[in-house]
This record gives C-alpha cells, structure tokens and sequence, in this order.
C-alpha cells in the first residue's frame, strides 16, 4: 500500500502549498532553488525571449511588434532585403517565413497546460537494475538485463563463436583474451589480478608481431593470446593487468604499449582514475552516470532523470515544471500510487518528447568501446568538461536541450510536435562492435542496421501511445545525424519531419552518394525503405554540425574581422581525392565535387608536381593540414562548402569564422537552407560552372560583399549549440564550483542559436504547414491572435 510517509513532504503540506500556489502569485520563490552566483538559466532564457537584437531606429528592416496587432498586414509592414530576405531577430529569412515571425512568433504568449506526473509502480520496482517509467508503469533495464522486471541477466559475448584457427573468434571490435564482462560485452583484466576493473580492449590482449617493413606497424595476431604479458607480476616483462601506475610513471618496471584506456568512465595511462561517464544531461542531478545509462534516484526516471514522479520533492522539480499550480488528487489513496496534475504557463512549440527503451539511446552509450564515440564531450581526471571534435555531437546536444526546454511538455494531448529519441551516431559506430550488435544479417551494411533500430522505435511508440494516428505521424520528429541523413529511414517514419545534415533532394544525386561501403543504402529493398528522397524541403529541416566551442576564435572575434583584413579570394583546405598524397582513393568520394576544384585551382602540386589549370596567389585550394586553419578562414573572402562523405562541416566552419560560404553541391540542402534566405549571405555555384568559380566570385561587386558579410555576422551563432554548452556550464558550476574560459566566453554571447533557430522553424510550422488543419479539431490555446493561425483558405 502507498502511503504518505513515502513523500518528503506530507500531503497536508502539499495540500497548503497548493492553497498558497493558489492566492499568492509569489509561490515560485518557493520552488525555484538557489540559483547560482553565475545564472545559466538566465542567459539560456535570454534566447527565447521575443526582443529586438542589435536593432535601432535606422535599422527597419528587423522588427518586432510592442502590441498585439488588431489585424496583421505582414507583406507592407515587413519589407524585404536587396535578395527578397525579411529580418527577424538579426537573420534574413524567407519572405513568408520572416513576416510570419516578426508578425507573429514576437508576440507569443504563454498559455495554460496541465502537466501530469505519472504514479504506475514497476513490477519489483525493477530488482534494482532498472529505471521505472511511471507513465507507463514499465522498466528500463541496464545494460545486461532484461525482463518485465529486468531479473533476466544476458550473456553478450565479448567474442564471435571460436575455430581452431581462430580460438577466439573472428576478429570485432570487443574480442576479449582475458575477463570478458557479458553484461556489456566488455573486456576487463578480472579477478586474481591486482587491478581487475583496468580494461583489456582489442590489441592488449593479443600477441603483436614486428612489422614486415622497415618503419611498418606491429601487427596484432588475433588467433595467439598474450596473457604471459599482460598478467606477469615481472617488472621486466611487458605487463599490464598488475602493473603499479607509480612504478610505470617512474619507469621502475615495463608496461605493454599497446594497452590504454579506451572506455569512458576512467583516466590516466593505467586507467587508474575513475571519473564521470557521458550520459544525457548527465542525469540532470537525479541520478547517478553509470557508464552512459543513468541510474535515477527513487521517483526520478526519463533517459536523463529529468522527470519527477509523485514522489519526487516538489522543490526539486526541473526548471521547465516551475512554477506549478498543484492540483491535489483528493481521492482515496489505494494500492497504486495517483496521477499529479500540475499546471504550468508554456509558450507554445510545445514537444513531447518519448521516453523510448534503453537500447535506442542509453544502452547505446553505456556499451561504448571508444569513450569518444557520438558524444560531444568527456571528462578528465578533475571531471572538467573535454569537448569533443565529433561533428555528431549535434545530435546529443539537440537531445539535451530539447529535454531541458521550455518548451518540453509531459502533455501528450497539448504537444505540437513529438520527438523521438534515437541515436544514430551510436548506433552506426557501434555497429558490428560486439556480437549482439553484428552486421550479419545485414550485409554489412551499417546503414541497415540503422533502419532496424528506427523501424522498431516506431513499432514501439505505435503500440504504447496513441500519438502517431492522429496525424499519421507528420507531427514527429526523427534525428538522423549521419552522412546521408534520412536516405535510409524506413517507409513507415517518412511522413515525419526529420532532422539531417543531409539535404540531399535526389534531384540530380538520387543514389547513395557515400565512398564509404557500409553506409551504402542503394542496396537496401524498397519494401522497408520505399523510394522517399533523403530530404524534403517541404517538411524537414538541416541542422548545423556539432564544432568544439573554441574560445581561441571566438575572444579573437574571427567571425567580426572585416573586409579589408581578408586577403584570400577563396579558401579551401581539406581532403582532395586520390591525384593527392594520402588522398582518398575514390574516385566517387565528394561525388567528384573536390577532385574537379583541385583540378582548376589547387595551389598545392599534386603526386605529378602540378599546380591547377588556373592557380592563382589568392586563392588557396590544397589538402594540407593547416596550422592556422580557424585563421586561415577568418582571412578569406569566400570559402568552399563541398561534401565529404555526404555532408561536411564546412558551412560551419566558414559562418564561425565570418566568411561567405560558396556552396557548390546540387539539389541538396545546406543548414537552414529551405528557411533562412541564402541568397542574402551565400552564393551558390553550380557544380557545371566550377572551371568559371573564380571568374563568378571576382565580378561580385564589393557593395554586394558587404552586404553578405554582414550578414554572416549576424548569423554566426544559430551555428553553435549555444544552449547545450550552457546547460553543461551549469552543471561544472553546480556540480564543482567550477567556471571554465569556454563558459565565460560563451555566457557572452547572447544571439539566437541552433536550438533556438530550431525551436522559431516548429512556430512557423505550428501555424502554416497545411497538413494541420486536419488537427482543427484540437481545441487549443495558441497563445496568439487569430491572424496569426493556420485557417482554411
């Protein structure tokens, strides 16, 4: 039976609370804590914030409305730039889409929505290898268990079935020669040695043999264990297993080179500092990181311990249910623990976001044999914040962000949007890494693995929710962070909006456009993936790459340096395809795009000794690493924006550094593309008009320059995750007292980011997709005059 001593305030207390919710307008300086010396909330709020950025009297092309307009005539009121382009809050957008925003989404209002905190119990309360979903009254089992009430233990095999050849199996990424932990099919040194917990991934555990060339690599054979080595208590032996860091430090005894310290969790050469794992916001301080997968304090679950229960202390709600006017269920209480209504003022887009089973994100992560794998950042032996260089990263720090908002809601019936959780950073390198995650039955395609896991969350979420039908799930939104983007969703999610980097239309690229084999999806049958294009510009949208926040460029303010200090015409530096030494052998890689610049303009001689056919001193295309590269952009006019293996990060890379992105890649998307007005601070090339590039890019006038580069440096920030880096600001200040160069810098910064770049497209959406009107029977509360709502027309 439930009771009220299980709450750490009484019901009486809750009950008197709700009264004073009730009369006394004041109550949220109950709710909120203290917030610190340094308010992080704040500076993330300023973004949301419907007000004039950098605008003066002069300056009337980006306007907001002081009052709620009686009638809205937004073609007079908002003029456009010289390329069609409207500004709102510092941006040219398209015409329709900034009118819209400057008419409408500045004068938004926060409406009433009842949030409900769920109370559904958990069979066995999980046995303690669980997090309780108590919406649905369902467990999320750790990594290595399983079950209604996650009793079940696994066994994940380090290692593929043995041969006598091969012992230990055929070679993957967990192979194990020592103690392989079958919960996580991780290798560990294990017991009887003298630091068991020290891991013994791939190569350590393997006998090395010397190279066959002089300067060669050793090479690893995977069929001979090296446990002599890795277990000796010989100082003079390579060891690894029992080896003292103070002893290995001082060079007193020998340790095996090939050994390190690949899993998250630990530091140091010997991995002898155990520190904070990755995991969704790391817990959001209710719950312990367990190797990725947050282990929730009693009454807190979600993927990141972000929503309360019944149960959970009031005043320790998150910041988007504050502050609350309770609705105190005055019913008996009986064997099941009640539902708790609370209500609180939202500005609409309002998200749902689906606490999906484990294996589609946390499990995901806390299985990781490389501790830099699809995370934005690490902790080092301080548990200081390591941001990484991982361009994926964006898809984690949208997740958090979105998980932290405003605008989440738990209200499935008042939610605009619906977004669905699932990792596919991890899950495509993490492919094939162990046997439960093998590629077998795929071909070897990641890419097919991929669509699996994307087919059975949408299995999932049709058969808990009821959702999905009521639009066919065009009010969904599905991330896909990895070359191709959405190439590869399956049919069943297609109607959705998906979240890319990708945007590629297939109008002139229909096929897979990746050098790389196993991402490949030309071969995977239309009858799970149909014949939808990779992106939509209709419905979907391209988000920026994932870039370390870097306070070398941003206090050098490289995005600002002006015209006169750009002394490069065009700027290209990356990988030139195979006429180049170390360059990639395809000649399908960039779909041809950078072999075909390299040829008219490289300025470094290729493996024949030969410059471009029309090298010039200002123009710089060439596939050495630059010392400089950050300032090497800053000091260019123009920069190249070319894909990769699919998309690439150099439209970031050229926004951050204040230089006018020259896009040169056919019917497919760059970020923001089919929102903001390109034409108003790019210039698009086709790829037919490469050999006239440089000729195109000198006959532009400098009026028009200035006028791009200007605007680049208004935009600068909707390409940084903004919002992310201060939620991980707050928590090292929360946390550890700490305030880092990175978080001061970027508590400076104050224009609108990704997030909330991401969060004024689902406005416009909300209110001018016209696929809504299907809703119209949805009665709700918009927070808006009637001018600025979707009608029938």
């Amino acid at each position: 039976m439930f009771s009220v001593q299980k709450w750490k305030c009484s019901w009486s207390m809750v009950a008197t609370v709700a009264s004073i919710i009730v009369l006394v307008s004041v109550v949220h300086l109950f709710l909120f804590p203290v917030v610190p010396s340094l308010d992080y909330f704040s500076a993330r709020q300023v973004q949301y914030k419907c007000v004039p950025i950098n605008s003066s009297l002069e300056q009337s092309t980006d306007h907001v409305w002081e009052n709620k307009p009686q009638g809205l005539n937004l073609d007079h009121r908002f003029p456009t730039d010289l390329h069609n382009g409207v500004v709102y809050r510092n941006a040219p957008w398209k015409a329709e889409i900034g009118r819209w925003l400057s008419g409408c989404d500045a004068i938004a209002t926060e409406v009433n929505i009842v949030e409900t905190l769920g109370g559904r119990r958990c069979k066995s309360d999980c046995s303690g290898l669980g997090v309780c979903n108590h919406e649905l009254g369902q467990c999320r089992c750790f990594h290595g268990f399983s079950g209604e009430a996650c009793s079940e233990r696994l066994n994940l095999s380090c290692n593929y079935p043995g041969t006598p050849e091969l012992p230990y199996g055929r070679w993957v990424i967990s192979i194990c020669s020592a103690h392989c932990d079958t919960t996580r099919a991780m290798c560990f040194c294990g017991e009887g040695t003298k630091y068991p917990n020290r891991p013994v991934a791939e190569a350590c555990g393997f006998q090395m043999n010397l190279p066959s060339e002089p300067e060669g690599a050793k090479l690893t054979d995977w069929a001979k264990a090296d446990l002599d080595n890795i277990f000796t208590t010989n100082g003079s032996k390579p060891g690894w297993c029992n080896v003292d860091p103070a002893a290995a430090y001082d060079s007193k005894v020998l340790f095996k080179e090939e050994c390190d310290c690949k899993y998250d969790g630990l530091w140091g050469r010997f991995c002898e500092v155990p520190v904070e794992s990755v995991c969704i916001n790391q817990c959001s301080g209710n719950g312990h990181c367990r190797g990725g997968f947050c282990q929730c304090y009693n009454g807190w679950y979600g993927t990141d311990c972000s929503i309360p229960s019944v149960v959970s202390p009031i005043g320790e709600w998150p910041k988007w249910l504050k502050p609350a006017h309770l609705d105190i269920p005055s019913n008996e209480v009986t064997g099941r623990l009640v539902n708790l209504n609370a209500a609180v003022e939202k500005k609409r887009p309002l998200i749902y976001v689906y606490d999906l089973p484990p294996e589609f994100n946390s499990l995901l992560l806390e299985g990781r044999h490389f501790k830099f794998e699809c995370v934005n950042r690490i902790y080092d032996e301080r548990n200081a914040t390591l941001w990484t260089e991982q361009l994926y990263g964006s898809q984690m720090a949208m997740y958090e962000s979105i998980l932290a908002s405003p605008h989440r809601t738990l209200n499935g019936e008042e939610a605009d949007f619906f977004f669905v959780p699932v990792l596919d950073a991890c899950i495509i390198t993490r492919a094939d890494d162990a046997p439960h995650l093998s590629l077998e039955n795929h071909t070897g395609l990641r890419s097919s693995l991929t669509l699996e896991f994307y087919k059975k969350a949408y299995e999932h979420i049709i058969e808990k929710y009821p959702y999905w039908n009521r639009s066919a799930g065009k009010d969904h939104i599905w991330s896909f962070s990895w070359d191709e983007g959405a190439c590869y969703a399956p049919k069943e999610i297609w109607n959705s909006m998906m979240l890319v980097h990708w945007g590629n239309t297939n109008s002139k690229h229909n096929h897979s456009t990746t050098a790389y084999w196993a991402d490949n999806w030309d071969k995977i049958p239309s009858d799970r993936r149909g014949n939808h294009s990779c992106f939509d510009p209709a419905k979907d949208l391209v988000l920026p790459a994932w870039k370390r926040p870097d306070v070398t460029s941003l206090s050098a303010k490289l995005w600002s340096r002006p015209r006169e200090n750009r002394k490069t015409l065009f700027y290209f530096n990356g990988n030139l395809g195979p006429a180049y030494t170390s360059g990639r052998p395809e000649a399908t890689y960039s779909m041809g795009i950078r072999q075909k610049l390299a040829d008219e303009f490289g300025s470094t001689p290729n493996k024949e000794g030969k410059l471009g056919k029309q090298y010039a001193e200002d123009v710089v295309v060439t596939p050495l690493r630059s010392e400089n590269y950050h300032e090497d952009i800053a000091n260019s006019t123009f920069c190249a924006v070319l894909p990769g293996d699919g998309w690439s990060g150099r439209m970031e890379d050229s926004i951050l550094q204040g230089c006018i992105p020259v896009v040169i890649q056919d019917g497919i998307f760059l970020p923001y593309e089919n929102m903001l007005n390109y034409e108003s601070f790019a210039v698009r090339i086709r790829e037919d008009e490469i050999p006239n590039l440089i000729k195109i890019l000198r006959n532009i006038n400098e009026t028009e320059i200035e006028f791009k580069l200007t605007n680049v440096q208004k935009i600068w920030q909707r390409f940084l995750y903004h919002d992310s880096i201060l939620l991980e600001a707050e928590r090292q200040q929360t946390g550890f007292g700490r305030v880092e160069d990175w978080a001061v810098e970027f508590l400076q910064q104050s224009d609108d980011d990704v997030f909330t770049t991401f969060l004024q497209v689902l406005h416009y959406k909300l209110h001018n997709d016209p696929w809504r009107l299907e809703l119209a029977h949805l009665k709700k509360d918009y927070g808006l005059p009637p001018e600025c709502l979707i009608r029938i027309k």
